[in-house]
């Protein structure tokens, strides 16, 4: 894997720009190389004055004069090299910090675009390909360019001293190759089938309390075991291959400097050349076949790393980078679908289809309906966390999905079916992980009835509540979730079955909230399976299948949901629209 290399192709931009910068530095990381790689010369050129003029002449003078010569370069050589490394470092630190933040970006919009498993793989990526820049690995690739320097020395010696090592390298080179065509497809195989248990291993660690309560442990383990077990056979394999491979390479090169002595001895003996030309011959050949030796010693390394970055210039290139839009005023809070229709990758059918109604703004509307019939979908559409496959979801004229996330979600407020909250305080939560203003935080949590909850907690608002809300029941955490999805004043606030582990307390406090929402003139839009939830909408829509089965004002929609319900099986349509409480 070559710098030229990295920036063939069509890329995202963002990555683009970020290697064009690397590339640059790049260059002068060659410039030392050079310098490294003639200051290398020192040893054998230093060898060779010794045994050619110091050992004949006896003059210590002149030996005195050498070493200094020799200790100043090899000084200079080491710092060239510190140097080299530190930028290294330097650059793999300043790739990671541009990249990390969209790559992570990159991670959240597969999941929600793409309904991709949750997975942070990316981000592996990126470090394993930072850490390649970094360490030892690299050093064999900057370093064989600069080869034939070597051998042309070698040639300027004694031409057949310089066709001796050339054929070695050459022959070293041709089991590199071998090399890569030996375990590149086992190497690429054996990550991902190593990707996929890790990714196993993550959905087993998040279920922990299915897993332990139900005695899944050893039926899981064995289930990752499998799977792990075909990664390592793959990788065994490779590796197998490769060490075969590296012991030739190491058994051959030293061949070759015991061929390259012998060939100087017997021009020694011919008198076609010094012995000190002899041993620097020996030191150059060893010094050029380096890299290539290394570079095979180290072949997994650099796979690893090149199948990385090609996973990550992938996720980067089919990631939705839009451009910066300009910031729009806050909404009034009407909403408008026009005929929304949307599949999840992979499946047969619609989830949603030809979906169209408008909401004015403070207008509440309640989604109902039977267990599968994409009332979540339809609310992730609504807030605009997917693309519909045809029509549109706007938000006062502009389209939700169309409209830059950073920008429009102040305006949105939203609580998904699933809570999930992040590690760090309460306030921290709410405010949606920013800095927040605590006056705003507090009347988020006075209006989603959860201030004198949150007081009662150890440390009030600083309570640190764990990885997703570990230290919070399940009430607890959705009632902050519910406080979360208030902040900030939003004009349009969608709630995923907002009732679903409350009791009655919690229950009130969300009624009450609802309530409110509406005086302030906030569009809502409340899934529910509890009557309680509807008694303060305007309108109710009712999903079935993904279509539209009944909308319209709640006064009329309920009355013919009752006398549809009682004359309908319940087992001829899964769960009621409405539980009875």
């Amino acid at each position: 894997m070559k710098a030229g290399d990295i920036v063939k192709g069509p890329v995202n931009p963002l990555l683009r720009d970020s290697l064009t910068a690397c590339k640059r530095v790049f260059g002068a990381i060659v410039l030392f190389s050079l310098c490294i790689n003639l200051l290398m010369l020192t040893a054998p050129l230093f060898m060779l004055q010794v045994f050619d003029r110091v050992l004949s002449s006896r003059s210590t003078d002149t030996l005195s004069m050498l070493m200094l010569i020799a200790g100043f370069a090899l000084l200079v050589m080491a710092a060239l090299e510190l140097f080299r490394s530190l930028v290294l470092v330097r650059v793999s630190t300043w790739l990671d910090s541009s990249l990390g933040g969209p790559v992570l970006m990159g991670s959240i919009a597969a999941t929600l675009r793409k309904g991709s498993d949750p997975t942070i793989q990316g981000l592996r990526d990126l470090n394993a390909f930072r850490t390649f820049l970094s360490g030892p690995s690299i050093f064999p690739i900057i370093d064989a360019p600069w080869t034939p320097i070597f051998l042309a020395v070698i040639f300027m010696l004694h031409p057949l001293l310089g066709w001796f090592s050339l054929a070695g390298a050459v022959a070293l080179f041709c089991l590199a190759i071998t090399n890569e065509l030996a375990t590149r497809k086992l190497l690429a195989h054996s990550g991902a089938e190593s990707i996929k248990a890790l990714q196993f291993a993550q959905a087993t660690v998040r279920n922990a309390d299915v897993i332990e309560a139900m005695g899944m442990m050893p039926s899981v383990v064995r289930r990752w075991q499998s799977r792990n077990a075909q990664s390592l056979v793959l990788q065994a394999q490779a590796s197998d291959r490769s060490g075969a491979l590296t012991a030739v390479s190491k058994f051959f090169r030293l061949i070759l400097q015991v061929g390259i002595l012998s060939v100087g001895a017997w021009l020694v003996i011919h008198n076609e050349l010094t012995p000190g030309a002899m041993i620097a011959g020996s030191i150059l050949m060893g010094r050029a076949l380096a890299p290539v030796e290394q570079a095979i010693a180290s072949w997994k390394s650099i796979v690893a790393a090149r199948s990385a970055y090609e996973r990550l210039k992938r996720q980067l290139d089919e990631t939705p980078f839009g451009k910066q839009t300009m910031p729009l005023p806050a909404p009034s809070g009407r909403v408008t679908v026009e005929g929304v229709s949307f599949i999840h990758p992979g499946a047969s059918e619609p989830t949603i289809r030809a979906v169209a109604f408008d909401l004015e703004p403070g207008e509440a509307l309640g989604l109902i309906g039977p267990t599968a019939a994409g009332k979540t979908t339809l609310a992730r559409l609504l807030v605009g966390n997917l693309v519909p496959r045809a029509g549109h979801v706007r938000l006062d004229d502009m389209d939700v999905a169309q409209w830059d996330s950073a920008d429009r979600g102040p305006h949105i407020g939203y609580l998904p079916q699933d809570i999930e909250l992040f590690g760090g305080g309460v306030a921290e939560n709410i405010a949606r992980m920013g800095e927040g203003d605590p006056d705003a935080v507090v009347s988020a949590a006075q209006l989603a009835g959860v201030h004198e909850m949150i007081l009662r907690l150890p440390k009030g608002y600083d309570t640190e509540i764990g990885e997703g809300g570990a230290a919070l029941s399940g009430g607890q955490r959705q009632r902050i979730a519910l406080a979360r999805a208030m902040y900030g004043e939003p004009k349009f606030v969608v709630l995923d079955e907002p009732n679903a582990n409350l009791d009655n307390e919690g229950e009130e406090a969300l009624i009450r909230a609802l309530r409110i929402l509406k005086e302030k003139g906030v569009t809502v839009v409340s899934i529910a399976h509890r009557p309680s939830i509807l008694q303060n909408t305007d309108k109710v829509l009712v999903l079935r299948e993904g279509s539209i089965q009944a909308f319209g004002p709640r006064n009329e929609i309920i009355p013919k949901l009752a006398a549809l319900q009682s004359s309908e099986r319940p087992e001829a349509h899964g769960r009621p629209l409405l539980v009875k409480e």
